[in-house]
């Protein structure tokens, strides 16, 4: 790394245990470094110095560079919104509402996507090398906050060039970083968009995490999180993270619809302990795919940083508080079987808003879909994100 940011595109195939490693260091998108002369101060009281951040860019930034929208995403995402993963083959995770014509247009639009701190797919992480040893971080990287996300990716933006974000979009953990986003930097949003998010970690949500956090430090092949240094990787543990988050992120009627009780390419039951059900098989699959593109320690890292999110903490706890005085424009969005973060929590928000004098619209949206419902087709969704934008487009005349 050197001494001050620099942009490169890496095309080696650096490949280990895992298929993702190669990302941690040389990932296959844009990528930022930050030197010595450009540390990141962390939350913890830590400085992360060198570091980097794996990024990705739609569209044009136009010559008054005020087209700008930063794409912020949750727990299990990256940089790769819009774009065939490098790891997968998979189309971006919200191909959905980026690309050109669509909610968020990048025949219009400069869309920026960074994987946060922490994260595996080439912002610097516990899977990084870190630079004192020649080895993988593992638990010596230091625990991050979404703060410390925010931060890195403002560091980002400035790289850029860019003063002032047209509009700051993201769901889930990427809506938690929306909202720090527009506490930490109010001045430099123009337009917020958190979905189906909330001000604080619940303890229902925490208590799911630690559950997918243990398992992953029970597997044997965990190695106190050395096991990229020893080869190997905690892939049961981390699989069975996977399947009792992805729990959390449907909605029973969704699971109904989906897979009811139907049994999985049998007859009848097989009196085992092999798959039998539908729903089961999906999520064995769902915790092997995962394993395939994600680090275990990234896990333990980025939930941590979730757990750890409470807006109103450090504003006397008063919620209120924490956006007086913004000339941000907001537009939250839940959606009604959104059990993991509910309507309430968006409520929440509002009411908050409200109470500083914040400009605040928002929605509810009927879904059976549960919590992903924000990355699936919802046309209501799709049209309130166009809406919002492009009045926001309008004011700051942006064509």
């Amino acid at each position: 790394m050197t001494a001050s940011t620099s942009d490169s595109t890496a095309n080696g195939d650096v490949r280990s245990f895992e298929p993702a490693r190669g990302e941690a260091d040389h990932p296959h998108s844009a990528l930022a470094r930050f030197g010595a002369d450009k540390p990141l101060r962390l939350d913890s009281g830590a400085v992360l110095s060198p570091f980097q951040i794996g990024y990705q860019t739609y569209g044009t930034l136009n010559a008054a560079r005020t087209n700008a929208i930063l794409i912020c995403h949750a727990l299990s995402g990256d940089q790769h919104a819009a774009n065939v993963h490098p790891v997968t083959g998979k189309p971006g995770w919200w191909e959905t509402l980026i690309g050109p014509g669509k909610p968020v247009d990048t025949d219009r639009f400069f869309v920026i996507s960074s994987n946060v701190i922490g994260g595996c797919l080439g912002s610097t992480g516990p899977s990084s090398t870190n630079p004192a040893t020649g080895q993988p971080y593992g638990l010596d990287f230091p625990v991050v906050t979404i703060g410390d996300m925010v931060r890195a990716q403002a560091m980002l933006v400035d790289h850029l060039g860019i003063e002032k974000l047209l509009a700051v979009v993201g769901g889930s953990m990427g809506g938690m970083q929306v909202l720090q986003w527009a506490v930490s930097y109010p001045e430099r949003v123009f337009a917020a968009m958190p979905i189906a998010t909330a001000a604080r970690h619940s303890a229902q949500n925490i208590a799911f995490h630690e559950v997918g956090r243990q398992a992953i430090m029970a597997d044997p092949d965990w190695h106190g999180g050395r096991y990229l240094s020893e080869n190997t990787s905690p892939r049961r543990g981390l699989a069975v993270a996977r399947m009792a988050a992805h729990i959390t992120y449907m909605s029973d009627s969704s699971l109904h619809r989906k897979f009811g009780r139907r049994l999985q390419d049998r007859e009848g039951r097989t009196f085992s302990f092999d798959a039998d059900f539908q729903v089961e098989s999906y999520l064995r699959h769902q915790g092997e795919a995962f394993v395939d593109r994600f680090d275990a320690n990234s896990y333990l890292y980025v939930t941590r940083a979730m757990d750890y999110f409470d807006l109103a903490a450090d504003y006397g706890g008063v919620l209120a508080n924490a956006f007086k005085g913004s000339k941000t424009r907001f537009c939250l969005v839940s959606f009604t079987s959104d059990w993991l973060f509910t309507t309430a929590d968006s409520r929440a928000v509002v009411h908050a808003l409200n109470a500083a004098g914040a400009s605040v619209s928002f929605a509810e949206i009927e879904s059976d879909k549960g919590h992903d419902a924000f990355l699936l087709d919802e046309p209501e969704f799709f049209a309130i994100t166009r809406g919002f934008i492009d009045a926001a487009a309008r004011t700051v005349g942006v064509n």
